[in-house]
């Protein structure tokens, strides 16, 4: 059963991604290497790669997928997403404990993070304007990799993103021919391994953000 921590108004503890956290993804890799799919947490670097492409104009709340030790969580509250806006899904038990007791303030889901649906329904938000996700997914089936990003996109606010990161240079989300709008990130060298993120957005027909509104004038 899904257990759902919620928000409480206290702020985040300070910097993580230290060697205790690499000691925890070690384990949690040893343990279940298909589940956890990395042997080391994201670098600072790339955690505010992965906050970068979230507007906080475009309403709505903040979904994170697998944020493991909290690097990318820390990011975005350091972006200035307020953690009453976010929302973190993390399947393992151990990660939740860690992030409940590091983001008290910000409201935790203990479940699978591909029925992200099933969780925006029974928790009420409302479309969310960004899912940032550090999923393994290419220990993943192709289809199921597409269909997590064309739900997130159904349900989302029309200006949503979709984030996630990959070592690989190709989108890990098979996204040719379907008309999703695909940008990617020069790649972070400042991280072990080197990173590229992906965003993706609903197709050529949506409006212009605020933000590139703003570049443009």
């Amino acid at each position: 059963m899904d257990k759902v921590q919620p928000g409480r108004q206290e702020k985040p503890r300070t910097s993580h991604g230290g060697p205790a956290d690499v000691l925890r993804f070690l384990r949690s890799f040893v343990t279940a290497p298909m589940r956890t799919g990395a042997q080391w947490p994201s670098g600072k670097a790339l955690s505010r790669a992965m906050a970068a492409p979230v507007d906080l104009a475009v309403p709505g709340p903040i979904v994170e997928l697998g944020p493991g030790t909290g690097v990318v969580t820390e990011a975005l509250l350091a972006r200035g997403v307020p953690p009453e806006r976010l929302t973190m899904i993390e399947f393992s038990p151990q990660f939740a404990k860690l992030l409940s007791q590091r983001y008290p303030n910000v409201r935790l889901v203990q479940g699978d993070a591909y029925a992200l649906a099933e969780h925006v329904r029974k928790l009420g938000l409302a479309p969310p304007a960004a899912v940032v996700s550090s999923l393994p997914l290419l220990t993943q089936p192709p289809a199921k990799r597409l269909e997590l990003l064309r739900t997130a996109l159904r349900i989302m606010n029309p200006e949503g993103v979709f984030v996630q990161f990959t070592y690989f240079r190709d989108s890990p989300i098979p996204v040719e021919g379907t008309g999703i709008d695909t940008s990617v990130s020069p790649r972070i060298w400042m991280n072990i391994w080197p990173a590229l993120v992906y965003s993706y957005r609903r197709g050529p027909a949506r409006k212009l953000r605020a933000h590139e509104r703003d570049a443009a004038d």
